[in-house]
């Protein structure tokens, strides 16, 4: 009786793929937050050597546990179901988190590091016994429970580098953040429990793949927002304006890129997969890749657009040229995980920038931008003269084949 009542949390089988209206509520609050990655990233400019290195990671750092939230956020939403009231209380309160996160994140790894942290684990050690409670003795409990284990597992080490001596926040976090990860690929293994695999979980494939593409646009949408504000709050001149637009075509270059073809077909993707959830779990670490490209190259426009003909410094090339050589990077799995091909468009114009990047050293942010702009207008126009005439593929994923005999008891 207990596992019936548990049981109608589930999504039925037939549920919409499309995410509900509190889930794009939900989105809003990583737009702040994303926004407060950029900031952190583009006060990096000035930097080099160690000091950059050191700033680069402390702020990656701080997106992961970000991802993390959302995509955990994603897969409740595409295993329970979003209008039950449980699950939109814990969407609102993951929410108010994210938020808690994304005020705090500017100074995280500084003087606000407790209510980052705090934030941070709220979401991950009580949002998932909130779960288990509400599927009471449903055999799926065992999962969240699992979840909210290896995350306690992990909480000194949060709550050290929180409260301990500066020097030893980033390496105590870098630990506790390789727990969290590592536990989610190994399927939080417990004893005489043992694992529970995230490929094999049953999921609302084409909802996680909507929310997949989401994420993207809110990561496209942060650029043009930094585009906007940026280009806004300088002095106008012949070259900020060009540099806005070279930005604002670059934009619009990764939309298309990432949605031809194969970023269309993922929800169809989904759909065809044999085991919906092997697929979703590789899909989740190529859009981590993809969405953290986006921002990275967001910085980049800041700084050029801020001062498009300055001196060449080491930092403007990380971003400005290191943001789409990782986009083409992630998107070329992508393609992969859809059609199970190299795409060779995306290879080329892989190639370009990195052979083009020793030259690119000396020469303006301008330049850089322009050159980026180009490289990525060519992987475009390969994309479309390829499949000029031809109609739309049909999606054939590696990734989420079925093998026989493969179930999990808490799927």
């Amino acid at each position: 009786m207990a596992a019936g009542r548990g049981a109608g949390l589930l999504r039925p089988p037939r549920s919409s793929g499309r995410a509900t209206f509190l889930e794009l509520f939900f989105d809003l609050a990583f737009v702040v937050a994303l926004t407060r990655v950029s900031q952190r990233f583009a006060g990096l400019s000035d930097d080099t050597g160690w000091a950059l290195v050191t700033g680069f990671g402390r702020t990656l750092l701080l997106f992961l546990a970000l991802w993390l939230i959302w995509s955990h956020t994603a897969w409740i939403t595409s295993r329970y179901e979003p209008e039950r009231p449980i699950i939109q209380a814990v969407v609102v309160g993951t929410m108010f988190a994210g938020l808690v996160m994304a005020v705090t994140l500017p100074r995280a790894v500084e003087e606000r590091a407790l209510p980052f942290t705090a934030a941070y684990l709220l979401v991950m050690v009580v949002r998932p016994l909130v779960v288990a409670a509400a599927l009471r003795g449903h055999p799926r409990r065992l999962v969240p429970f699992r979840l909210a284990a290896w995350s306690a597992a992990s909480a000194p080490l949060w709550l050290a580098g929180a409260l301990g001596p500066d020097h030893l926040r980033l390496p105590l976090w870098v630990a506790a953040l390789a727990v969290d990860y590592l536990a989610w690929a190994l399927g939080w293994p417990l004893p005489w429990l043992g694992a529970s695999a995230v490929g094999r979980w049953r999921i609302a494939g084409t909802h996680l793949a909507d929310r997949y593409q989401q994420i993207v646009l809110v990561a496209l949408g942060e650029s043009i927002l930094v585009i906007g504000v940026v280009f806004s709050g300088t002095n106008y001149s012949a070259q900020r304006a060009a540099a806005f637009a070279f930005a604002f075509a670059t934009s619009a270059l990764l939309w298309r890129i990432y949605f031809h073809r194969a970023g269309l077909l993922l929800a169809e993707a989904f759909g065809r997969a044999g085991m919906p959830g092997r697929l979703g779990a590789a899909s989740e670490r190529t859009h981590l890749l993809i969405v953290f490209s986006v921002l990275v190259t967001a910085v980049g426009y800041e700084l050029v657009i801020d001062d498009p003909f300055g001196p060449p410094r080491p930092g403007w090339l990380l971003f400005v040229v290191g943001g789409p050589v990782l986009f083409l990077a992630g998107r070329m799995r992508l393609e992969y995980e859809i059609f199970g091909r190299a795409p060779r468009s995306q290879m080329i114009g892989l190639a370009a920038l990195l052979l083009l990047t020793p030259a690119m050293v000396h020469g303006t942010p301008m330049v850089g931008l322009s050159v980026v702009t180009g490289v990525l207008a060519l992987v475009a126009l390969l994309d479309a003269l390829r499949n000029r005439g031809r109609p739309l593929e049909i999606s054939a994923p590696p990734v989420g084949r079925e093998a026989p005999g493969e179930t999990d008891s808490e799927a």
